[in-house]
C-alpha cells in the first residue's frame, strides 16, 4: 500500500490525501480548495494528481472549505464514488459549497467586466487572466446526492475487508478524525488514522475531542506547531478590551471570520458577556448569509453540543442571538453599513480575506485610526489577512492601494485549531511502539519542524513532513 499527499503539504490548505491499497483500490482523504496567493499553487485548484475516476470511496473529515472545496469538482471530473461523512458535515457542506460557487461565479464575472473595459481602452484595475469557476451550484447539487452521512463511533464498512470508524475530532461541527481499518488473513488488521483538524478542549459549544484508537500509520494536522493560545477567560476580557477601545475612540470594529464555527463562537461570546451585563452598549452585526445558514444548521445539530452549552441552554435558549445582535442577509442591509454612525461591531467572511463583504466594510475602514481589524485565527501565507495580521502598510483591495492605519488586534484563541500543547494532549495515548510512522500535513513549513521536535521529545518515532505529490510506502 502507499499513501501519496495531494495538498495540505508544507501548507495549511487544500487538504487532500491519497491511499492506495495493495489490489489497487483507492481512497481519498478530504478534497480541498487551495485559499491563497502563492505563486506555487496558481494551478492547483485546477490540476489532480491522480485521476478522479480511478478512485473508489472518499471521506471527508468536514466541512471547512479547505477540506471539501474541491468535491464538486471531483464529481464533475468523473468521481461515481461515496462521499461518507457525519450527518452534520454533510448540511454544512450543503451550506459552504453552495456559497463556494457562488463567490467563483462572481470573481469570474468581475473579471469579465474588468477585461471588456480593458478591449474598450479603459484602465484596467485587475490585470489577471480570464477565469472560469470550478463548479457552478449544479455541480454542487450533483455532488451533495453522493454524500453518505453516517455516525460517530460506528464501524462502517466501505468495501470487503476495509472499514472507517470517526470521531468526533472537536474542531467545527461534525468535524472528525478518521480510522481506517484494513484486515488481513490470519494478521492483526492495520490501521491508519487521519486526525482531520484538532480541535480544542474546554472550548465552548463543542463537546471535546475524542481521542484516536491505536494506530499503525497517522496522518496528522500541524497548523500550530511551537504556539500557545489563550483559554477561554483571557478570551472574553481580551474581546472586552478591544471594544471598549473602540467605543472610546468612535469607531467600528472589524472581524473577518469564518462563517462555520468562528461567527459561532464569537457571538456565543458576546451573547455570554450580554448576559452577564458585562457588554457595553454597542451594536454588533453578523454580515455573512452563509453565516447565518451554518447558525441553522448548528440549531439542527443538538448531538453536537457539549454539556455546557447544554445547560447554559437552560436559561437562554438562542445562544446565538440577543438584543444588540442583528443578522445581514440582504446588500442592501450590508451597504447601509457603510453609513453607519458611531461605534460597532461588524463580524463578516471571509476569515482569510479573500472575498466576501467583509472587503466593502475593509474598504470603508482599514484607513482610519480610529477604527480596528481584529484578526481571529489563521491566515494562509500572501493573502489579504496574512498582509494585515503582518500589519503591511500597503493593501491592495479591490483593485486600488490602501494605506492600513486601522488598528490591528490579533486573538488566535478563537481559533479552531489547537496549539502545540492541545495536539499533543489528544495524541498522547497512542501506542508509540505500534505507531510505525507519523506524517505532519497542514502546517507551514516552520511550525511542522517545531511540532515534529516536540512529537519527537514524546517518543514519537519516524515522524516525516512530506511535499507535495511525495509518495509513501505502507508496510504490512
Amino acid at each position: 500500500m502507499n499513501i501519496k499527499f495531494c495538498g495540505a503539504a508544507g501548507t495549511v490548505t487544500g487538504s487532500c490525501h491519497l491511499l492506495t491499497l495493495d489490489d489497487g483500490f483507492q481512497i481519498v482523504l478530504d478534497c480541498g480548495l487551495y485559499q491563497g496567493r502563492d505563486d506555487d499553487f496558481v494551478d492547483f485548484n485546477r490540476t489532480w494528481l491522480f485521476e478522479p475516476s480511478d478512485i473508489d470511496s472518499m471521506i471527508l473529515s468536514h466541512a471547512h472549505i479547505d477540506h471539501s472545496g474541491r468535491v464538486p469538482l471531483l464529481v464533475k471530473d468523473g468521481y461515481r464514488g461515496e462521499i461518507i461523512t457525519t450527518s452534520a458535515t454533510r448540511d454544512l457542506s450543503a451550506v459552504m459549497l453552495l456559497d463556494s460557487a457562488k463567490i467563483q461565479e462572481k470573481d469570474a464575472n468581475y473579471i469579465k467586466k474588468k477585461n471588456r473595459k480593458r478591449r474598450r481602452g479603459q484602465r484596467m484595475l485587475i490585470k489577471v487572466p480570464q477565469i472560469e469557476p470550478l463548479y457552478t451550484d449544479k455541480d454542487v447539487f450533483e455532488s451533495l446526492q453522493s454524500f453518505v452521512g453516517i455516525s460517530y463511533d460506528v464501524c462502517h464498512e466501505i468495501r470487503k475487508g476495509v472499514s472507517i470508524r470517526l470521531r468526533d475530532c472537536g474542531h467545527i461541527f461534525g468535524s472528525a478524525s478518521i480510522t481506517l481499518k484494513i484486515d488481513r488473513d490470519g494478521k492483526p488488521p492495520v490501521k491508519i488514522g487521519f486526525s482531520g483538524g484538532i480541535g480544542r478542549p474546554n472550548r465552548p459549544i463543542l463537546k471535546d475531542p475524542v481521542p484516536m484508537e491505536d494506530l499503525d500509520y497517522l496522518i496528522t494536522e500541524s497548523t500550530y506547531g511551537g504556539q500557545r493560545h489563550n483559554q477561554l477567560p483571557q478570551d472574553e476580557e481580551e474581546l472586552l478590551r478591544i471594544i471598549n477601545d473602540c467605543i472610546e475612540r468612535r469607531g467600528k470594529l472589524v472581524i473577518p471570520a469564518f462563517s462555520v464555527g468562528r461567527t459561532q463562537e464569537i457571538v456565543y461570546t458576546l451573547n455570554k458577556l450580554e448576559n452577564d451585563g458585562r457588554l457595553p452598549e454597542i451594536p454588533v452585526f453578523v454580515d455573512s448569509p452563509m453565516a447565518i445558514n451554518a447558525t441553522e444548521v448548528f440549531r439542527l445539530h443538538p448531538e453536537c453540543f457539549d454539556e455546557g452549552i447544554a445547560e447554559y441552554m437552560l436559561n437562554d435558549p438562542d445562544p446565538f442571538g440577543f438584543n444588540k445582535l442583528k443578522y445581514l442577509r440582504t446588500t442592501e442591509e450590508s451597504k447601509q453599513l457603510n453609513g453607519l454612525i458611531g461605534p460597532a461591531v461588524i463580524i463578516s467572511g471571509s476569515g482569510m480575506l479573500t472575498g466576501g463583504r467583509i472587503l466593502h466594510h475593509l474598504v470603508n475602514t482599514v484607513e482610519h485610526e480610529r477604527h480596528t481589524i481584529l484578526i481571529v485565527g489563521f491566515c494562509a501565507p500572501d493573502t489579504l489577512g496574512d498582509k494585515i495580521r503582518q500589519r503591511e502598510k500597503k493593501l491592495w483591495i479591490f483593485g486600488k492601494e490602501r494605506t492600513l492605519r486601522a488598528h490591528v488586534e490579533i486573538m488566535d484563541s478563537f481559533s479552531a485549531h489547537g496549539d502545540e500543547d492541545e495536539m499533543l494532549g489528544y495524541l498522547s495515548g497512542l501506542d508509540r511502539e505500534k505507531l510505525k510512522k507519523v506524517f505532519l500535513v497542514h502546517g507551514e513549513p516552520d511550525r511542522q519542524e517545531k511540532f515534529k521536535a516536540a512529537l519527537e521529545r514524546t517518543g514519537m518515532r519516524d515522524v516525516v513532513i512530506p511535499e507535495l505529490g511525495s509518495t509513501y510506502d505502507i508496510k504490512i
